[in-house]
Formats: structure tokens, sequence, C-alpha cells
């Protein structure tokens, strides 16, 4: 724009010389021929005003182009310059969120694993309710057989007493017509009921379903008779299978099979030493070891207990560095009173009812696991729990901490207070294999101990704390 301003100034120069320069000669040229002149010279003002006037257009127009491209050029820089931010913001985005779906990722996997642990644990409970709802179920259909049993066998006595009792009637008064003497039937003719002559075919069948009404109501009734070996005190002695406890662990060894008589009536005797746990604390901690040298696909703990509180406790754990919970008894004051979680592999577990063992009194003890997956729980000569299907083929595998009295959360270690056992155990002992029910009541009445224990209190060291070991005579003397 600057290069036609001079271009302007160069003609209007121009002109303004020209002019002058005719101006000057028509002063001294005579009058008569300036006419000519001057009428060139506006001739050639008004070409050089069309010339400005085209001039200026052109210059305007220039000028409106100069402004929009120059405009342009801002917009081309200002969208330049607000694409690269927008850019730069995407850039952010997408990095802020790569963070977040890895941190979403992360919790997706924490959240299915533990989803799998909830489901392996909801299964076990469903199993466990599904097996317990059809032990029940035979339960009640057979004490409902048992009770139809016992009513009929009662209608058939109540029909066989009428008629002996019409009987009677009939021998009352047949007696005065066949001896006048006699005025009526005394005590001393109650043994004629019993000659040859007098019993027909309706007292052998009285007798018989007497016979039967003992042995159903022996049948039905097991909890009275169970109870009663309980009072004998015949037990393995404790030279045999137990021995006393000591700094070093020593293997335990069968005891002999022999039968010993009680000490005194009601009195269970001659079982090894007794472990006393006095409170909760974390410190009464009880090693055995060396613990499981071989894997076991099946295992039977038995042991004498006498529990101080309205809970069970941990009764045994055994942790692995892979596993805290390879075989627990594992109780804590937030389960029902008397429950007891049954653990083999966690999360695998069933629940036990031992609220026999909440009276304070002494109980024989025994859980049992076989290589089918079934398990039994006895409590003294009952059977109380039995099941399938849990752990089949499951080895437990040697090498870990086998600790009784607390649940360890790490290997011989992370107790606490509220799983701990409070109360006494003695003859405690455990097989790599499945006792069988005879072996069990065996060991209940002290008849025969089973062979082949591979862990005793024998194997027992104290870690500290205020347990107390005991070498009670009989376990009713222990404190």
């Amino acid at each position: 724009m600057g290069c036609l301003w001079r271009k302007t100034l160069f003609f209007f120069l121009v002109f303004v010389t020209v002019h002058l320069h005719g101006a000057s000669s028509q002063e001294a040229a005579p009058a008569g021929p300036s006419k000519p002149f001057f009428e060139r010279l506006r001739r050639l003002e008004e070409q050089f005003r069309r010339l400005q006037e085209v001039t200026l257009m052109h210059l305007q127009s220039i000028a409106s182009s100069y402004n929009v491209s120059h405009n342009a050029d801002v917009r081309f820089r200002s969208l330049a310059e607000e694409s690269q931010a927008m850019a730069q913001a995407v850039n952010r985005s997408q990095a802020a969120l790569q963070g977040e779906l890895v941190q979403l990722k992360a919790w997706v996997r924490q959240l299915q694993r533990r989803s799998r642990k909830v489901d392996m644990r909801l299964r076990a409970l469903d199993l466990a309710l599904g097996e317990r709802s059809q032990q029940q179920a035979r339960d009640r259909k057979a004490h409902e057989a048992q009770g139809d049993a016992l009513r009929d066998s009662l209608a058939r006595l109540e029909g066989l007493v009428h008629s002996q009792g019409a009987r009677l009637a009939a021998l009352e008064r047949w007696l005065p017509v066949a001896h006048p003497g006699t005025t009526a039937l005394g005590p001393v003719l109650v043994p004629a009921l019993t000659q040859p002559d007098l019993r027909g075919p309706s007292s052998l069948k009285l007798q018989r379903d007497r016979q039967e009404l003992q042995a159903a109501s022996e049948h039905r009734g097991p909890r009275q008779d169970s109870s009663a070996p309980l009072q004998g005190t015949r037990e393995p002695p404790a030279s045999g299978s137990h021995r006393v406890l000591s700094g070093t662990a020593t293997a335990p060894k069968d005891p002999p099979q022999q039968a010993w008589s009680p000490r005194g009536p009601g009195e269970i005797c001659g079982v090894g030493p007794t472990l006393v746990s006095p409170n909760a604390s974390t410190k009464n901690v009880v090693f055995l070891s060396p613990g499981f040298v071989t894997a076991l696909r099946a295992v039977s703990v038995c042991s004498w207990v006498r529990t101080a509180s309205g809970r069970l406790g941990t009764l045994l754990s055994y942790a692995t560095e892979d596993n805290d919970n390879k075989l627990v008894l594992h109780g804590r004051d937030s389960l029902l009173p008397g429950a007891i979680h049954f653990a083999i592999g966690d999360p695998a577990f069933r629940e036990l009812p031992l609220q026999p063992l909440l009276d304070g009194q002494w109980h024989r003890a025994c859980v049992i696991t076989s290589t089918q997956g079934r398990y039994w729980l006895h409590v003294d000569r009952r059977l109380v729990a039995t099941g399938s299907r849990f752990r089949q083929g499951y080895e437990i595998p040697p090498g870990g901490s086998l600790v009784l009295g607390q649940e360890q959360d790490s290997v011989g270690g992370g107790f606490d207070s509220s799983e701990a056992f409070v109360g006494s155990m003695s003859g405690l002992a455990i097989w790599d294999r499945a006792l069988v029910p005879g072996e069990v009541a065996n060991l209940a009445i002290g008849k025969e101990f089973p062979r082949g224990a591979i862990l005793t209190l024998a194997n027992a060291a104290l870690a500290g704390g205020f347990v107390q070991r005991a070498n009670c005579t009989c376990l009713e003397r222990c404190p």
C-alpha cells in the first residue's frame, strides 16, 4: 500500500511540474495561442482526476483484500492454538483414563477372587445344610417308624393284657367251683399261671411282644445306654500311650492292648498327662513337634476335653506357608455356643455341633475323616454328626506348624484371644487313618487303645503362658 501512495505522489509532482511549466510558458507567449493550451491542460486535469479515482478505487480494494487476508491468518493461528490445546487435553484425559482402567482391572480381579471364595463358602454351607437336613429327615423317619412300631407293640400288649385279664377273671370264677374250699385267688396262686397246663399260645406271644418292646426301647434310647460306659474308668495307662512332657519331643508308642479295672466309681483314670489352660491369653500355646512328617489323606483326632467357659475355642490348628487353615478345629466367641468349624484346606469347612462339651464335665471327642470324603464326629460313644463329599482325595501336606489351644493366622503365630481354648485336655492322640466305630467305642470306655497313633501329648512342648501340665491319676481329680 505504501508503494501505491508513492506512485500517486510521483504522478502529482509530475503534474504540478507540468502545470507550472505551462503557466510560465503562458506568461511568455502571446495571449492568442494560449487557449488551446489551457484546453489541453483542463483535459489533462480531468484525466488526472479520473486516474486518481481509479487509483483510489484500486488502493481501497487492495486494502480490503489485505485486511481480509490478515484476519484469516489471525484466525488460522487461533484455530491452530485451540487444536493444540485440545490435543493436549485429550492426551491428559487418555492418560488419566488408562490409570483408572488399570485400577479398575485390579479391583475387578480382587473382587473376583473374593467372590470365588465366598461362592466356595456358600457351596460348602449349602452342602452342609443339605446333608444336615437329609440326616434330620432320615432321623425323623426312623423315629417315626420306631414310634409306629412302639405304638403297634403297645396296642398288641394292651390287647394281650385285656385277654389275660379276662382269663384271670375266668380262672377266679372257675377255682371256687373246682375247689370249694378256696374263696379267692390269692398271691399263692400266681405261680400257677406259669405251669405248663395253664400257659397257652397267648402267653408265649405276650412274652415275645415284651421282648420286642424292650429291644425297640433300647434301640430308640441309645443316649441313656451310651452314657453308662462313661461311668467306667478304664483307659490306656499312661506308661504305654502317653509319656511325660519334656523338653525334647519323642515318638509315641502304642500301648499294650489290655483291659484294666477302674480306680473308683465314676472315675476316668490312666489317661496320661493333662494340659490345663486357665484363661484366653494368646501366650497359652502348646506345639506338637515334629508335626506331620508325611502327607495325610485321612486323619483321626481324639481327646478328653473339659471346658471352663461357655464356648469351645480352638482345639487344634495346623498351618503351612501357603495356607494357615490346613487342618483346624476352630471355635470363637462369635459362633453359636458349642459350634466349631472343622476346616481342611481353607475355605472348605463343616460346622460341627459340640454342645454336649459345654457342661463342664470330661468328654471323649473324636473327629474322623476318610479318603472317600466322609467325616464323623463322636462324643463319648455317640455319633453326633456325619457327612460326605468333604475334601475327597485332599492331602494335608507335611512340614507345617501344629498348635493346641490357639488358631494360627500365620505359621506359629497370629493368635487371637477370642479363638483361644479355655479348659483342660488329656489323652490327645492323632492317627493317619480313619478309626472304625469299634475302635472309637473301645477308646471311650478304655477297653483298647488303637494302634498306629502318630502324635500324642508326649510330643507336646509348652511355649510359655499360663498353660499347666498336671499328672493326674484320674481326670476327676485334676484341677
